[in-house]
């Protein structure tokens, strides 16, 4: 899946980029017919409904040619939003302070999922503290990783 993931990466980055947009993220699920293609972009401008329709009119063109998924799927995009997806180091350095919730691919001390305070990044690894301790997890052992939203009353 890396392999597949890395393709549409490099097909999809150039596109969003030439149309002013970072590329922040893309999610394959393949759910066989139902599968879904997801598509994250980003601007410091904001990212409008009208803009998410241009990027999947232009992704969905170099799609049809370059056909890198065999299977039927649907194109969504969409920005991150305020549960943003965390994918590469750099998006756990820029959101240092703020909560995650984190999957990992297999369990460290008996289970998968943490949440607790992104402390920052040290070389490969995602530090994270909850109830007290620092817990570092090295980026290839996350599967998954969300902001989680803070509210003010």
């Amino acid at each position: 899946m890396a392999t597949k993931h890395a393709a549409l990466h490099a097909l999809i980055e150039p596109v969003a980029a030439a149309m002013g947009f970072e590329l922040w993220g893309i999610d394959y699920l393949s759910h066989g017919k139902h599968s879904r293609l997801i598509i994250y972009i980003e601007r410091d401008s904001g990212v409008s409904v009208g803009d998410c329709a241009d990027i999947s009119r232009q992704v969905s063109a170099v799609l049809d040619v370059e056909d890198p998924i065999a299977e039927a799927y649907r194109l969504e995009v969409s920005s991150p939003g305020m549960a943003r997806p965390l994918y590469t180091l750099d998006h756990f350095s820029r959101f240092q302070g703020h909560q995650v919730a984190l999957k990992l691919r297999t369990p460290f001390d008996g289970r998968r999922k943490f949440s607790g305070l992104l402390a920052g990044v040290d070389g490969d690894e995602v530090l994270l503290q909850l109830d007290g301790e620092e817990y570092c997890f090295p980026i290839e052992s996350i599967d998954q990783a969300n902001i989680v939203p803070q509210f003010d009353n």
